[in-house]
This record gives structure tokens, sequence and C-alpha cells, in this order.
């Protein structure tokens, strides 16, 4: 079993910046290929970005390409989410999501993909 917890959400001005972090326990982290979602009021939720096990490859949402950067570090057993630039209409809460199945080598924007989720952190942007 793999609990994530996510933290680093806040209230920030628009144009500003806030980093996520995302920790899962286990020590089979570097074989999960990693997702952060986000799910704003009134919406479903929506992928953001993937990473593989090994940090090799990513993905990224075009709504956020070019602002947010997904990372990691597997030392750590922690996947980060540096977001710049940040728009009122990226309010949301921000979810990591953990693909045990994968192998570390999907990057799928698939929620279905992704069989472990943390609790969400909030994100409110301001204009």
């Amino acid at each position: 079993q793999v609990q994530l917890v996510e933290s680093g959400g806040g209230l920030v001005q628009a144009g500003g910046s806030l980093r996520l972090s995302c920790v899962a326990s286990g020590r089979t982290f570097p074989a999960y290929s990693m997702g952060w979602f986000r799910q704003g009021p009134g919406k479903e939720r929506e992928f953001v970005a993937a990473i593989s096990g090994g940090g090799g490859r990513t993905a990224t949402a075009d709504s956020v390409k070019g602002r947010f950067t997904i990372s990691r570090d597997n030392a750590k057993n922690t996947v980060y989410l540096q977001m710049n630039s940040l728009k009122p209409e990226d309010t949301a809460v921000y979810y990591c999501a953990g693909d045990s199945t994968g192998r570390g080598v999907v990057v799928s924007a698939a929620l279905r993909q992704y069989d472990y989720w943390g609790q969400g952190t909030q994100v409110t942007v301001s204009s």
C-alpha cells in the first residue's frame, strides 16, 4: 500500500509561483510513474503533468505548458510540481497520483491509469 501526501498549496497572486510536493511511502517509488491532476470549482478532475519512474520522460497539459514543470527526487520519494506565472484559472485542488501498473514506463494523462491518490492540496490564485 502506498500513501501519497501533498503539500505546498496556498493563496498566491496572479503571476506568482508555488511549488507543490508529494511524498510517497514505500520502497518501490522509482517503479511508479507519477502524475499531478487538478479539480477546479464545478469542474471535472483534469490532467496537469506526469513523469516516468526514472524521471527521463514527462508529459504536460497544453493549458500549463511553459509554466508548470514536473520533476522527482527518487532518493526522497518525492515528486514536485513547480508552478510559475499562475493565473486565476489555475485555482483548484491539486492531486498527486501514482501508477503502480505501468512499471514506471507509462506516462499517462488518463485518470484511470493511476491507482494511488493523495488527499489534495488547495491552490488559490487571486487576480
